[in-house]
């Protein structure tokens, strides 16, 4: 049988709240993850400590670690996973793997934009669970086509990486526009009303086109109670 572990860094009030200590991650500064105890209850376990998943990069090996902490967050008993995005952006392959694990996810996954969301990192904030999705008043999300650093090689290969970058971006694109309840070439639209161009978005922009839902970081609540009852007479 697995052995449960306390909640690390815990403290609790007269008032029977528990109220998990994160340290400088972004959930304390405005938020944090607060736990309503029962009276009855002396103290608040979980099957492991409390996951919240960081991504600041989009390549193999931080999707491969992305979709492991997501499924170690799985097995810990929290009811949401925090997801705090403050990149540049990266490979669209490493995103579609990253989007994977959150639409396979049983567990709501929540979506934070720290700094920046740029690119990939723009559209994972968006595949957040819906009412979700957050972003600090001071970030910053960004949109753009999908880029290939370098074309080289014959007329024929670069037709083809030319067709799949066009791929890539209906794909991602795609996806986004669903997730924010827009229509498929939504942002497919807006980038190219750009002239094809870097979009920057302030927070309330992004929530105006659909990409979180609120502005400023979530606490987050769970009760926990003791119920009696009655079999037999």
């Amino acid at each position: 049988m697995q052995r449960k572990k306390r909640l690390s860094g815990v403290r609790c009030d007269g008032d029977g709240d528990v109220s998990e200590e994160l340290g400088q991650d972004p959930l304390k500064a405005g938020g944090g993850i607060v736990f309503r105890l029962s009276p009855l209850i002396g103290s608040v376990e979980l099957r492991s400590d409390p996951v919240i998943v960081r991504v600041n990069a989009f390549d193999e090996e931080s999707a491969a670690l992305f979709t492991y902490m997501v499924s170690l967050a799985q097995s810990t008993g929290q009811p949401v996973i925090p997801v705090v995005i403050d990149s540049y952006g990266g490979d669209v392959y490493a995103l579609l793997s990253m989007i994977s694990a959150i639409r396979t996810s049983p567990v709501p996954v929540m979506t934070m934009v720290q700094g920046k969301a740029m690119s990939c990192g723009a559209i994972l904030a968006a595949l957040g669970s819906p009412g979700l999705r957050y972003v600090d008043q001071d970030a910053f999300i960004m949109l753009h086509d999908s880029a290939q650093a370098e074309m080289n090689g014959k007329v024929e290969e670069i037709r083809s990486m030319a067709s799949q970058l066009e791929a890539l971006n209906k794909k991602i694109y795609g996806l986004m526009a669903k997730a924010c309840g827009k229509k498929e070439k939504y942002f497919l639209d807006l980038i190219h009303k750009a002239s094809h161009s870097e979009i920057f978005m302030t927070p309330d922009e992004a929530v105006k086109h659909g990409i979180v839902d609120h502005v400023g970081y979530p606490t987050l609540k769970c009760s926990i109670d003791v119920k009696f009852d009655i079999v037999g007479g």
